[in-house]
């Protein structure tokens, strides 16, 4: 029954979903954000195409790769995730291999790069559910106990960074950043937290259905905190290649900056993305010029924006899109081989 759901959800053409009316509104935001820009802060706009035209390709395809390189560590990190909370679960579950929850992962981005509200976490986490056998609560489960790591370890990064950018060059970072950096973290960490020391006696009040939702959501949750300093270290070599990225990318560009520059724009580019627009579009392209703005020119940070959502956008839609359409294409040979089975007159 859960693969039938799922056949019929990926059923839906990907054309549709990717110039559905929502879509084509969140790119008109974001021309209109970018076109207020350039005119708010009179952008010189010949001389950043001449910045993106001179880029270096080599170190622009190494940014890439290393950008694709981390999707295999957050496979591996969710695997780890899934068979810790798998291990504490009487249920019998069918943990996917790495590559395989490394694709969803791409999957799952572009899903949030085509929708609104962020659904390919939804997705991501169905999609799971139906590959691993398991339940989608239990397996949001374990979406959660990833995102406590990926808040952890965001906070440290940003906040270390920004003191030390704030003490050594006097710089300061957008409050807005630390703030939200902060505010995520001690939220998602209180969740599970709550959930550890009051869940159960909390869920006694809860209807008998959601009561059982809750259960197997917990479970997917607080099980997945085992092996912690392995998980942890993944999910750091995750956001080091995220980093990577966006340096590479100043430097296909020729710019000059500092290597503390680099953290906090990565990172305030991740946290920009969860602004529930597809992709992230309107929030992360002015949000992560302004933190640019912190050591280049206007002309420079544009251009290191446009080119680095070349690779964080643009190509997680192209990327995304392929996998997607194998992923729909195997479920529907898949549910096609089961109908002519069971139509099929025994021997």
């Amino acid at each position: 029954m859960r693969q039938d759901k799922e056949s019929l959800l990926t059923q839906v053409p990907i054309v549709r979903r990717i110039f559905s009316i929502p879509t084509l509104l969140s790119f008109g935001i974001a021309a209109g954000v970018i076109l207020f820009l350039a005119t708010r802060f009179d952008l010189d706009w010949g001389e950043t195409w001449r910045g993106i035209l001179d880029i270096n390709p080599w170190f622009y395809l190494l940014a890439f790769a290393l950008y694709y390189m981390s999707f295999i560590f957050r496979g591996m990190r969710w695997k780890m995730l899934a068979t810790n909370a798998a291990e504490s679960s009487s249920d019998e579950t069918k943990v996917p291999s790495t590559l395989h929850t490394s694709q969803l992962i791409v999957i799952g981005w572009f899903v949030n790069s085509v929708t609104w509200l962020r659904m390919g976490d939804a997705y991501r986490a169905y999609a799971f559910a139906a590959d691993s056998k398991s339940s989608f609560s239990w397996s949001l489960g374990t979406l959660l106990a990833e995102r406590v790591m990926d808040m952890v370890i965001v906070a440290a990064i940003i906040l270390t960074a920004a003191l030390v950018l704030a003490v050594t060059q006097g710089q300061a970072v957008s409050v807005y950043i630390i703030v939200m950096a902060s505010v995520m973290t001690v939220g998602i960490v209180a969740v599970a937290l709550f959930m550890k020391a009051y869940g159960e006696r909390a869920a006694n009040f809860l209807p008998v259905r959601i009561k059982s939702a809750y259960h197997r959501f917990s479970q997917g949750t607080l099980g997945s905190f085992r092996r912690m300093p392995l998980a942890m270290f993944l999910g750091l070599l995750g956001w080091l290649l995220e980093m990577g990225r966006l340096y590479f990318v100043l430097v296909a560009l020729g710019m000059d900056f500092s290597l503390l520059l680099v953290p906090i724009v990565a990172v305030g580019h991740a946290i920009l993305s969860t602004v529930p627009t597809p992709g992230g579009v309107g929030a992360v392209e002015p949000g992560v010029a302004g933190l640019l703005l912190i050591e280049l020119a206007a002309p420079e940070a544009a251009a290191a924006t446009i080119v680095d959502r070349s690779i964080t956008y643009l190509s997680i839609i192209v990327v995304g899109a392929l996998l997607f359409a194998l992923r729909q294409a195997l479920n529907i040979r898949r549910s096609r081989k089961r109908a002519s089975e069971t139509l099929s007159p025994s021997p």
